[in-house]
C-alpha cells in the first residue's frame, strides 16, 4: 500500500534519512491516505533526537514546538511540519500528558504507546515503502472500527482526552467502536473531569458535526452527560402530546440528525428542547387523556444552552448565534414579505437563513403525519425570502433611497431624523410605498 507523501515532507525524511537516522510519517496522515481523505497535517516520527533535528535542517526555521516531549516543527514554504523523536512515555499523573518521555531508536516502541489501532501507523517517503502496521490498523480501517492499542484501560487513565477522540472518530468516520474499547470508555468515563474544557469543546464540536454522530451520541450519553450534565433531564421524558412521537431526548437526537452538519446547528438542535423538562405542565382533557405543555420552554432553554457554552468557553459567535436560534426556534414567521422583511430587519439575513433550517429540522423531528402541512409553510416562506434577497428589497433604514442627510436637509433634525426613517421604512416594508425617492419625498410631506 503506497502513500503520496507530500515534496516538502520527503525533503525532511530524505534529509533525515541521509544523516543516518531513520524516519516516517505517522499517525492520522497515514490513516487518512488510505481512506482517501485529504490528510490535515503531516507528522513526521524519526529517530534524531529534537537537538539533531535543529542541527540537521540548520539552514530552514525549526520551531521548538513541544521540546520537552521531543517535537520541533521544521518550516518549508511557510508551512510548520512536526518531527517528534521516537519515544516511550512515562507516567501520566494528570490523565492528560506524561511526566517524562524517554527517547528511543525504534520506530515499534512509539507506535506501540498510540492511542487506536488506525493511528498506530507509519510509512516511509519511497514508492516502494509500505505501510508499518504492527496492530492491525489497516485492518480495522477496513472493517470501520475504533479500537485501542494495547489495554483500553491504560490507553484511557493514561490520556483520559482519548475518551472522547475515540468517539469523535468514529463519529467523524463514520465507525463502529470496539466492544472492550466501548467499555473502557464507559467505565472510564468521568476520567474527563480532569480535562480542560478547552480540549473537550474542540473535540466535541468536531464529533456533533460527524457522519455517524447521532449514533455515537446516543449510545455513549452516559459520556457527554459528564461535561453536559444538563442533558439527563431529557432522557425517556415524555412529551404527552400529539405532535411529539419521540422523548424529549429521541426527539432532540432526531433533529440533530434532520440538520446540516455545522456547528452551530447542531448545538441549537441539540439544546433547543433542554428547558422543556422544567416547565412541562399537564391538562387533563374531557377524555381523560393528558396532554402536555412547555410554554416559555425555549426561554429556559436558551438559558441552560447559554450556561453550558459558556461553561465549556465557546467563542462569541456561537455562544450568539446558538443562543438567538433556541430563543427563536418555536417563534410564528408570517407568511407574508411585510412579516419576513421584519424578522429580517430584526436578525440579519444569515441567522433568518439558519433559523429555516433550525424550524424545518424540528418539525422533522416530530410526529411525521402531522408534518406535512408545517413544511409546506416553511417551503413558501423560504421561497418568500429568496425573493426579497435575490430582488435586493428594502427591509433595513440603510436600504432606504433616502437617508439622515436627506431628512437634514429637509429641515429635521435631533430624534425625529432616526423617528422619520423608521416610519418611511415600515411603510416601505408594508408595501405602502415603494423604495423610491421622490415617492418617498411626497410620502414624508404627508406624515
Amino acid at each position: 500500500m503506497k502513500i503520496n507523501v507530500p515534496e516538502e515532507v520527503k525533503t525532511i525524511i530524505k534529509r533525515l534519512n541521509s544523516q543516518g537516522f531513520s524516519a516516517y510519517v505517522v499517525g492520522g496522515c497515514v490513516r487518512d491516505s488510505i481512506l482517501n481523505r485529504k490528510p490535515q497535517d503531516w507528522d513526521i516520527s524519526s529517530s534524531a533526537k529534537p537537538e539533531q533535528v535543529k542541527e540537521i535542517f540548520y539552514d530552514m526555521g525549526v520551531i521548538e514546538t513541544g521540546i520537552k516531549h521531543g517535537t520541533v516543527s521544521v518550516i518549508i514554504n511557510h508551512n510548520p511540519y512536526e518531527v517528534t523523536t521516537f519515544r516511550c512515555d512515562g507516567e501520566y499523573k494528570d490523565n492528560r500528558r506524561p511526566d517524562t518521555v524517554t527517547f528511543v531508536s525504534d520506530i515499534d516502541i512509539d507506535l506501540s504507546r498510540r492511542d487506536f489501532t488506525i493511528n498506530a501507523l507509519a510509512c516511509g517517503c519511497e514508492d516502494s515503502s509500505e505501510v508499518i502496521d504492527l496492530f492491525g490498523g489497516i485492518e480495522d480501517i477496513k472493517n470501520g472500527i475504533v479500537r485501542c492499542v494495547g489495554e483500553p484501560e491504560k490507553r484511557f487513565s493514561e490520556d483520559a482526552l482519548r475518551i472522547l477522540r475515540a468517539l469523535r472518530f468514529a463519529s467523524v468516520l463514520g465507525f463502529d467502536i470496539d466492544n472492550k474499547t466501548s467499555i473502557a470508555i464507559h467505565k472510564q468515563r468521568d476520567l474527563l473531569k480532569n480535562i480542560s474544557v478547552e480540549r473537550i469543546m474542540s473535540e466535541f464540536k468536531q464529533l456533533v458535526c460527524g457522519i455517524n454522530a447521532v449514533s455515537i451520541i446516543r449510545e455513549f450519553r452516559d459520556v457527554i452527560e459528564v461535561f453536559i450534565p444538563e442533558i439527563t433531564a431529557m432522557f425517556e421524558f415524555n412529551q404527552n402530546t400529539p405532535y411529539h412521537c419521540y422523548d424529549v431526548w429521541e426527539h432532540t437526537l432526531h433533529s440533530v440528525e434532520m440538520i446540516e452538519p455545522e456547528v452551530d446547528l447542531r448545538f441549537t438542535m441539540l439544546f433547543h428542547d433542554i428547558g422543556k423538562p422544567k416547565v412541562y405542565s399537564e391538562e387533563i382533557l374531557e377524555n381523560g387523556n393528558t396532554l402536555g405543555h412547555f410554554y416559555a420552554h425555549a426561554k429556559y432553554s436558551e438559558e441552560i444552552a447559554a450556561k453550558i457554552l459558556n461553561r465549556l468557553k465557546s467563542d462569541n459567535r456561537l455562544l450568539h448565534d446558538v443562543r438567538n436560534l433556541v430563543r427563536m426556534h418555536g417563534d410564528q414567521i408570517p407568511l407574508s414579505k411585510s412579516g419576513i422583511k421584519r424578522k429580517l430587519n430584526k436578525i440579519g439575513v444569515e441567522l433568518f437563513r439558519k433559523l429555516l433550517k433550525v424550524k424545518r429540522a424540528d418539525v422533522l423531528a416530530q410526529s411525521p403525519g402531522l408534518a406535512d402541512e408545517r413544511i409546506k409553510a416553511l417551503k413558501d416562506i423560504e421561497i418568500l425570502f429568496d425573493e426579497i434577497i435575490s430582488e435586493e428589497e428594502c427591509f433595513k433604514i440603510k436600504d432606504l433611497k433616502i437617508n439622515g442627510k436627506d431628512l437634514i436637509e429637509l429641515g429635521f433634525s435631533g430624534c425625529e431624523i432616526g423617528q422619520t426613517l423608521k416610519i418611511i421604512l415600515n411603510a416601505v416594508v408594508d408595501g405602502k410605498i415603494d423604495n423610491d425617492r421622490d415617492k418617498i419625498l411626497e410620502f414624508i410631506k404627508m406624515i
